[in-house]
């Protein structure tokens, strides 16, 4: 199987030779598959416009069906397909009933999306709490920043900049035993390692498509729990987000039973095309596969980086507290030198968190971390 595995990955991805590509934390390259689908459409819609647009709808449903296998959501009917991780985090944040002192608790390392939208609620009596992170226990940071007037806890699985992951089971566990909604920012998880949101106990899961679900911009997975979708006040209204919605010539109206209702106007088909074939490539090939070879290439490049003298570690080096993100920075160089002289050596990579991050992918070959790494001891 290892052998089919490493042949489907071998035909999927057509980077240029010269690249050293570690950026899938930041825009991930297409597989061919993708590439393919938004050629068929875009002949399609040149040839016979929206004559098999059913079609497309069948698409649609089975992207749906994938993001839900996908995070281990009960039913597609949990999943809306939206613009961006900004707007899904924007539809918790309105849509929930707060109360003047309520309080969301997250921590001081979170990617703007996950914070500006939270401190936008500071005029309805809202409080955001910023924890640091401990690297000892960041779980216990959190859960002791919590108090009785916690509403919600608001986490990114995996930290865009340093690359800590969390413990997403045990702040899940303890928030449901205490009341307390659990939201979190899958962008930098999903599609990189197994996801289980009913393990978790996750009631809101946001994640976009163009990282590690290799996909483009523009479309979105919003998960939302079945028993919370009626307590999201809707903010935005339109044809799509109706139960009828197929029905043009119906006045009485009401909101889909399904996720559909965070959907209010028409889909981004085009994107619905591209993100569908992409997950097919990740399932086929096995997110559990998936996983092992992401975590394998963070802990080469993890051993490699951390061997050489010069450099220091930002990211932590216990098993369980990293996934596909590395981030270092040299001890002598200004990082703005060492990402000039890495992305002269055509490394893609950025700049982040005081430090330069890497992110492989599982389809990333050891040649490519290995050439990385000495570029790196020649500096």
């Amino acid at each position: 199987m290892d052998t089919e595995r490493e042949h489907l990955v071998a035909g999927e991805f057509g980077l240029r030779s010269d690249l050293l590509y570690l950026n899938h934390a930041a825009v991930a390259p297409w597989p061919q598959r993708t590439r393919r689908a938004v050629e068929r459409f875009a002949q399609e819609n040149v040839t016979t416009g929206a004559l098999h647009y059913p079609r497309w709808v069948e698409t649609e449903t089975r992207l749906r069906q994938r993001l839900a296998t996908l995070i281990g959501a009960p039913s597609p009917d949990e999943i809306a397909l939206l613009k961006n991780t900004s707007e899904g985090l924007s539809v918790i944040a309105w849509g929930l009933p707060w109360r003047a002192g309520d309080n969301i608790v997250s921590s001081d390392e979170e990617f703007p999306s996950n914070r500006i939208v939270w401190e936008s609620l500071r005029d309805r009596g809202v409080e955001l709490r910023q924890v640091h992170l401990d690297r000892a226990d960041p779980e216990r940071a959190l859960l002791e920043g919590m108090d009785e007037n916690t509403r919600l806890l608001a986490i990114s699985s995996v930290q865009y900049a340093s690359g800590l992951r969390l413990d997403l089971q045990r702040l899940g566990e303890w928030c449901r035993s205490r009341g307390v909604l659990f939201c979190v920012d899958g962008i930098q998880s999903v599609g990189a390692l197994c996801t289980d949101v009913q393990r978790d106990h996750i009631d809101f899961l946001v994640a976009d498509g163009h990282k590690w679900m290799l996909g483009p911009e523009g479309v979105a997975l919003f998960y939302c729990r079945a028993e919370l979708r009626d307590r999201l006040r809707l903010h935005q209204y339109g044809w799509h987000m109706v139960e009828q919605h197929q029905d043009y010539e119906l006045r009485e109206w009401q909101v889909a039973a399904s996720a559909r209702r965070f959907e209010c106007g028409s889909p981004n088909m085009l994107g619905i095309h591209a993100l569908e074939a992409s997950l097919s490539l990740l399932q086929e090939y096995g997110m559990a596969a998936v996983e092992e070879k992401v975590l394998e290439n963070g802990r080469f490049l993890l051993d490699a980086i951390g061997e050489l003298d010069r450099y220091e570690l930002l990211t932590p080096t216990k098993k369980s507290s990293h996934a596909g993100i590395v981030t270092f920075r040299h001890r002598h160089l200004p990082g703005e030198e060492l990402y000039r002289r890495l992305t002269r050596e055509k490394v893609i990579c950025a700049l982040r968190g005081g430090g330069i991050r890497l992110s492989p992918h599982f389809h990333t070959g050891r040649a490519v971390l290995e050439r990385v790494v000495s570029l790196l001891a020649q500096w």
